[in-house]
């Protein structure tokens, strides 16, 4: 088992910056693949940002230029920097983490989620 916490959402304006961190306990020596996935009220959840156990990283078409995964080992903490927030980027964050190295998504621990609020 591993259980996720999310934090750092907020509300901010178009254009600025948020950071929001996870931090991993648990099964930690068994995370292979770790996400971050966002849903916005009446759509599906979707993912945003996966980075797996060796740092490589994959990025939503929605994220890519503006938003940057990465992970402290140390802390056992999975961050997303998210720059040049749009209004269209305001939606419940989650962390997601997985012993798989492909993930489906019924095979992620699921943290709680953090609201993201974008005003424009």
């Amino acid at each position: 088992q591993v259980q996720l916490v999310e934090s750092g959402g907020g509300l901010v304006q178009a254009g600025g910056s948020l950071r929001l961190s996870c931090a991993a306990s648990g099964s930690i020596w068994s995370i292979n693949t770790e996400a971050w996935f966002r849903q916005a009220p009446g759509k599906q959840r979707e993912l945003v940002a996966v980075i797996n156990r060796g740092g490589s990283t994959h990025y939503a078409d929605s994220a890519k230029g503006r938003f940057t995964i990465s992970r402290d080992n140390a802390k056992n903490t999975m961050y997303l920097q998210m720059n040049s927030l749009k209004p269209e980027d305001t939606a419940v964050y989650y962390c997601a983490a997985s012993d798989s190295d492909s993930p489906t998504r019924t095979e992620y621990f699921w943290g709680q989620g953090t609201q993201v609020t974008v005003s424009s």
